[in-house]
């Protein structure tokens, strides 16, 4: 809004306008009747020392306080158009919006009208909130039953298995229910990070901490599974104490090596810990595919999922997961071109 610009200040200026034209227009007027009187009806004015109007002094009178109502009505309604006009849209858009109609949108006021435009801004920015809020919703829902109807699927149709006596109650077939169940679990623990995260309640315990044992240990529990996907992990890791929640890096640490496994070739994975200018920067650096730049901006949104290399795409989340962590950091998450033409993911926070 313009310094000077608001509705009261308009208001002021229209009213005293208002007031200096009707003052000068009967002053005016004034002088031009008693002209007149004097050059064409002199026996039409009273007599010397009489307090009394005559009678065109009272038509003229009531002339002009006539001429200055209706003048004052002008300016009113003119200017209460002006006012109520927005108003009575946002008045009428609220009522739609009361109503569920979300596409509900005020008409644009006059700039000029200062404050009365900035509330048609900010309806309108309201509306179209909660308009991307319920679209959000409605995705968020399905996205969710998609994810968790094949787990939930697999598991209902192995114990109605077993119950029938279909399947042997073998440790091999327990073992696969316990990775469905580890497999729904997850998922539900990244659905509620970022969820939090969206909502700005993602909490912290941070404390200085040797991130690179942190990462040696998550690495020593990956390893195993991460060669035998002929990924060969390459750790390149600064040794100083870095203030953080090391949970939340280990979640964030695992999702990018998950990442890793499902859509990486096989080759050369980096992961590389450093401190430097006071921000603290994880990466993992794959040997390829890379990821098309269309979607690198996106990648970290949500059930977005990239082209897949080894067949399971996962929940599409881990990703959403480690930018939410980032961001409950003060930092930020990107995906970068490595060299050879490989991805490389780097989650970078303030280190102090």
């Amino acid at each position: 809004m313009r310094p000077g610009a608001g509705l009261s200040r308009q208001i002021v200026h229209a009213v005293g306008l208002l007031v200096l034209i009707v003052v000068l227009g009967i002053t005016a007027g004034s002088y031009a009747f008693y002209a007149l009187m004097f050059s064409f009806a002199p026996h039409g004015l009273g007599a010397p020392g009489s307090w009394l109007p005559t009678g065109p002094e009272v038509a003229w009178i009531v002339l002009s306080t006539l001429g200055a109502l209706v003048l004052a009505i002008l300016v009113g309604i003119r200017l209460a158009r002006r006012i109520l006009g927005p108003l009575n849209s946002v008045a009428l858009s609220l009522r739609r919006v009361s109503e569920g109609d979300l596409g509900a949108r005020a008409a644009g006021a006059d700039r000029s009208l200062g404050e009365v435009s900035q509330l048609v801004e900010d309806f309108n920015t309201m509306a179209e909130w909660l308009q991307r809020m319920e679209k959000e919703q409605v995705f968020w829902n399905a996205a969710i039953a998609h994810e968790l109807r094949t787990p939930v699927t697999i598991l209902r149709g192995r114990i109605q298995g077993l119950a029938e006596g279909v399947f042997a109650p073998e440790p091999a077939l327990f073992r696969k229910l316990l990775a469905q169940v580890e497999h729904v679990a997850r998922l539900l623990e990244d659905l509620r990070v970022v969820g939090l995260a969206d909502g700005g309640h993602l909490s912290l315990q941070r404390a200085p901490c040797r991130l690179a044992d942190e990462v040696r240990d998550v690495l020593a529990l990956m390893e195993a599974e991460l060669r035998s996907k002929g990924l060969e992990p390459v750790a390149i890791l600064d040794g100083g104490i870095v203030d953080c929640d090391a949970a939340r890096i280990r979640q964030a640490l695992l999702a990018l090596l998950d990442n890793a496994l499902r859509h990486a070739l096989p080759g050369r994975l980096e992961i590389r810990l450093a401190v430097i200018s006071e921000t603290c920067s994880l990466s993992v650096s794959d040997a390829g595919p890379g990821v098309d730049p269309a979607c690198a901006a996106r990648i970290f949104d949500a059930f977005q999922r990239g082209q897949d290399a080894r067949g399971d795409g996962g929940s599409g989340l881990g990703l959403a997961v480690v930018r939410a962590i980032a961001q409950a950091h003060g930092g930020k998450a990107r995906c970068d071109s490595a060299p050879g033409g490989g991805a490389s993911f780097v989650l970078a926070w303030p280190a102090v």
